[in-house]
């Protein structure tokens, strides 16, 4: 199983940025998809969410601004991310979990919001 993400990059508060994520060597469509992040000196939380049937779940932090959403023919998620705000600086993680012992992770993608 292979997740990678990509997308990331340095935008201006207000700006707009589209995260990606490919989940490979799994079947995709029927597992949830979440995105966490991790800002400097914090713990990771969960930003947003995606059930295998399409529904979503949002930080309070980021309702209204950003959108998650799937593609299972490309295996593929996407985090559009609309008004940045500094406080967005993050790595950004997509992460699936089939079961109790299998939780993947990609590497991350930094996502600077600064003027």
């Amino acid at each position: 199983v292979q997740v990678v993400e990509s997308g990331g990059g340095s935008v201006q508060p207000g700006g707009s940025l589209r995260l990606s994520c490919v989940a490979s060597g799994i079947y995709f469509r029927i597992y949830a998809i979440n995105w966490y992040r991790r800002a400097p000196g914090k713990q990771r939380e969960l930003v947003a969410t995606i059930a295998s049937g399409g529904t979503t779940n949002y930080d309070d932090s980021v309702k209204g601004r950003f959108t998650i959403s799937r593609d299972n023919a490309k295996n593929t998620v996407r985090l559009q991310m609309n008004s940045l705000k500094p406080e967005d600086t993050a790595v950004y993680y997509c992460n699936t979990k089939l079961s109790s012992s299998q939780d993947y992770w990609g590497q991350g993608t930094q996502v600077t919001v600064s003027s």
